[in-house]
Parts: C-alpha cells; structure tokens; sequence
C-alpha cells in the first residue's frame, strides 16, 4: 500500500471513529495535500477541523479507542505510540480565511469514511499560507492539489479576490501554467 494510500485510510479510521462519537470534522491541511497529490508531499500530521462545538471528553473519548492520547503539551494534540502521525483537533468551523469552506468531499477506505476538504478548497487552504505568511511550500502544495486533481480555478480567483489576494493569485497561476508546460515538455 503507499503511503498515500495508508495515510487515507488511517484518517478515514479515525474520521469514521470520531463520527461513531458524534464528533463531526473535516479532514484539511498537508494532510489533504498527500492524500490528493498521491503522496508527492508527505506530512507528519492530520488537521481535523470540528464541524461544530464538541465537549473535549468526547473528543478524547473517540480518540482514546484508537490508542491516541492527549499530548499535554500541545492543546487539541493527541499522539499513539504506535503510529508517527499526530492527530490535531482544531476549533470549529472549519473556515478559508473569512469565508467558511464549500461542499466537503467524502472518501472512502475500506468500511470507512473520510470527510475532507474539497480539491478546490483545499487549494485554497494552502494559499491562505502562501498569501497570508509568504509561505512558498503552500504554493508548492497548492499547485502539487491541481497537477494531481481537478480544481475550480474560477473558484480559487474569486476567493483570491476576494481575500484581496489577487496578486498572489497571478503570481500563484503563473507558476501552476509554468509547471503545467514543463511536465507537457518532459
């Protein structure tokens, strides 16, 4: 199984687990980029945004019969002794800069479910690194999302706009384009 392949099935583990508990999420972060790239990125965490309020008992609760464990250092951190990924729970609701995300997408491993990000919002959660921190690798993930995925580009330029990144979102599809025509030449 590649690590894409086992990463998504273990988020849909724990997904599917929490759903069990009530506690409804949706997957977002590096994460979402390893799973849509098909592991052309690798990420050491899973981001999972509450829905709504959940108790911090039933988190752990759901957590806890997987074998993770509050990391006390870390609020919202849970980590198995068995597994090198860490499990983030963060506060709903799951957002992209001032506008809340569209339509999750919903994948399957096995008997389990994983909701996630969609590609397009996605792309857009990793240019809220790139636009907002100057991050170069939300670029990199971003443009890694579209070279693996369909993506609402008109979506992504509205959003953009919106936020009022249009810049970043020119410099962002120059990029993209350039990449797009290297792989046409390889």
């Amino acid at each position: 199984m590649s690590k894409a392949a086992s990463l998504r099935a273990l988020a849909a583990r724990i997904s599917s687990k929490l759903g069990e508990h009530g506690v409804r999420t949706v997957l977002c972060g590096g994460s979402c980029v390893t799973i849509y790239a098909k592991g052309r990125y690798a990420t050491r965490d899973f981001d999972f945004v509450l829905s709504s309020s959940y108790s911090d008992s039933d988190v752990a609760a759901a957590l806890a019969e997987l074998g993770y464990r509050p990391d006390l250092s870390v609020s919202g951190a849970f980590t198995h002794p068995d597994e090198e990924m860490i499990v983030d729970i963060r506060p709903a609701p799951p957002s992209l800069g001032d506008e809340p995300i569209g339509e999750p997408a919903v994948l399957t491993a096995g008997p389990y479910k994983l909701v996630l990000l969609s590609p397009t919002d996605c792309v857009k959660d990793r240019l809220t690194h790139f636009y907002y921190y100057k991050d170069r690798q939300g670029c990199e993930q971003a443009i890694l999302v579209c070279l693996a995925q369909r993506v609402n580009m008109r979506e992504v330029g509205r959003w953009s706009r919106a936020e009022g990144q249009g810049a970043g979102f020119v410099e962002f599809r120059r990029e993209l384009s350039r990449r797009r025509a290297a792989r046409r030449s390889a």
